[in-house]
């Protein structure tokens, strides 16, 4: 009798318990009361930061870049600093067919030199001639022997004799300098008269000078080298005329006008102020890291304050652009984290007297965080965050301790 009464009094002891376990207990959820708030509608993205005006210094001729001593961060004022020289290069090797071109060009102008000094020496000679015999006529001139019109003769022969004298030294003149052309031609690689950075006298260097005042950004080499014109050399540019552009989705875009209001973030320093000065007319194809073409437009950001707080911000820096396409204050806002669809509405479960109860809910604007209600929902009244699959219309629910 007592075994039994043990089975018994076990056997209520499981089944109360089983039914304890099973007893609905109320959901421990987070809540957040409905209050007014301002609300700011942003788009943001990635963007860099960039100078204004960069300008990018080439080599205004072909010639030997000596070494430049400028790096990266150094100052430069316009019109006085020195970025670079540049003296002649020295001449290039000939291969043996050029060569032979050469000497034979050589040769050529040696021979029309001499030929030019054999019709020099043939001119001199008629001149000679033409002074004796206008002599001889004058003096038979002035006795009466001759003509005037024969003494005439005579000195214009002198006169054509001169002027063929004349033609036939700037013959050989001409002729001589053809010869130093082409032996020049044949120099090669024959070291020119070295002249240094400092020696910025030497007739033979170009020296180029900055031509704005800012920083040096990038120098494409320092090394000494043979360079072609327009060979890029460095840039410059002001490091306090910066500006931020932003590459938006074409669908965020139309949404941006000049004049937000923009914040720079995830720079590396506190949040910098600007406003959208410009915003592209085009747009342009961009494949995002997923291989998804995407269509982007540029939007440039004005700084409101780059210059205050010594900051570090600089060319070409990542930045993170959050830009306000719209702002309302003092309106009824839910969190987002509240809100689930139902169907094609919104929804969201309040807290009252202890059990869950689900409305519907018509939003307006919205951002990340809140959205604005425009029915559904009334100032003070307690929503549940994060509701769970086992919220319920009218289930229990307690605030989470």
């Amino acid at each position: 009798m007592l075994r039994r009464i043990l089975y018994v009094a076990v056997a209520l002891l499981v089944a109360a318990a089983a039914a304890w376990a099973l007893w609905p207990r109320p959901i421990p959820v987070d809540v957040a009361v409905i209050d007014r708030r301002a609300i700011d509608v942003t788009v943001e993205d990635e963007g860099v930061s960039r100078i204004r005006e960069v300008y990018t210094v080439s080599a205004p001729i072909s010639g030997r870049l000596l070494r430049l001593s400028l790096d990266p961060g150094d100052k430069v004022t316009a019109d006085k600093t020195i970025l670079a020289t540049i003296e002649p290069a020295v001449p290039g090797l000939l291969d043996a067919r050029a060569r032979t071109v050469a000497v034979s060009n050589v040769a050529a102008a040696q021979s029309a030199v001499d030929q030019a000094k054999a019709q020099q020496a043939q001119a001199q000679a008629q001149l000679d001639f033409a002074n004796g015999d206008l002599q001889r006529t004058e003096a038979l001139s002035g006795r009466g022997v001759v003509p005037e019109q024969v003494y005439q003769k005579a000195l214009l022969a002198v006169q054509v004799a001169q002027t063929a004298l004349e033609a036939a030294k700037a013959g050989v003149a001409a002729r001589e300098q053809e010869l130093a052309s082409a032996k020049a031609a044949l120099i090669e690689g024959e070291p020119i008269a070295s002249s240094t950075a400092n020696d910025a006298a030497h007739t033979d260097c170009v020296t180029v000078k900055a031509p704005v005042s800012g920083e040096v950004l990038s120098v494409a080499t320092t090394s000494e080298q043979v360079v072609a014109s327009g060979t890029p050399l460095l840039t410059l540019g002001d490091p306090a005329n910066l500006e931020v552009a932003v590459d938006l989705l074409s669908r965020d875009a139309v949404s941006v006008k000049p004049g937000d209001a923009a914040a720079i973030e995830d720079w590396g320093g506190p949040p910098l102020n600007a406003t959208v000065e410009r915003v592209d007319p085009a747009a342009r194809t961009k494949v995002s890291a997923l291989g998804i073409e995407e269509q982007r437009v540029t939007v440039v950001l004005k700084l409101a304050d780059r210059a205050s707080g010594g900051l570090r911000l600089g060319h070409d820096f990542r930045v993170v652009a959050r830009i306000t396409v719209w702002h309302g204050d003092n309106l009824l806002a839910v969190p987002m984290s509240a809100l689930f669809r139902q169907g094609a509405d919104w929804a969201a479960f309040i807290m009252r007297d202890g059990k869950a109860e689900l409305r519907q809910l018509t939003l307006g604007h919205q951002n990340s965080s809140f959205g604005e209600v425009l029915s559904g929902l009334e100032a003070g009244e307690t929503v549940i965050l994060h509701p769970g699959d086992r919220v319920v219309d009218g289930g229990a629910v307690v605030v989470r301790s």
